[in-house]
């Protein structure tokens, strides 16, 4: 029976990260496309920066839970890859809060500049729509200790999340503080 009950586990949180994996980014994409944006105040236009921290902070941890785990700190690992589950999190509600009260900032710069941006802008968007549901599913097996499922998942996960944690950097670099608006 245990065998049973594992599989309807596995079946129900699989169905669990899909649905997830679906309804984040719709919810997202729907709440930007409001066009009257929400007054939550003036400190709403400072969580760009916060964001920009968010995305380092969870680079840097995901970069530190790497090197944990090839050198079998397995605790430090976990603790480090639950951080930055844990900051993505908190960098989607900034996310949200930010483009719901305050319209998009535009990348100001010209020419090859801007051909780079938007191959980074771009990039960073289709990857962060790939990279939920494996994160989740990595997520999902190393705490229910399938560690060979986490490993092959991870190994797909882990250089996405950090691509799309790096380009968020990127981004918030060239947006905010390289080519700011007027």
């Amino acid at each position: 029976m245990e065998g049973v009950a594992q599989e309807k586990y596995q079946k129900n949180s699989k169905l669990l990260i899909n649905v997830i994996s679906i309804l984040v980014p719709v919810v997202v994409a729907v709440l930007l496309a409001f066009p009257n944006k929400v007054e939550l105040g003036e400190w709403t236009k400072s969580i760009p920066h916060v964001i920009g921290t968010i995305n380092t902070l969870t680079s840097f941890v995901l970069i530190l839970g790497i090197i944990f785990i090839k050198q079998n700190k397995i605790d430090l690992h976990r603790y480090s890859m639950m951080t930055a589950f844990g900051l993505g999190g908190v960098f989607l509600v900034c996310y949200i809060t930010y483009h719901i009260s305050n319209p998009s900032n535009r990348f100001n710069g010209e020419g090859f500049l801007r051909t780079f941006y938007l191959f980074i802008l771009i990039t960073h968007i289709l990857f962060s729509l790939v990279v939920l549901p494996l994160v989740l599913r990595a997520l999902m097996y190393a705490l229910t200790k399938q560690f060979n499922k986490h490993k092959r998942i991870a190994m797909y996960a882990f250089p996405i999340w950090l691509y799309v944690s790096v380009t968020g950097v990127i981004v918030y670099l060239m947006v905010y503080q390289l080519f700011p608006s007027s």
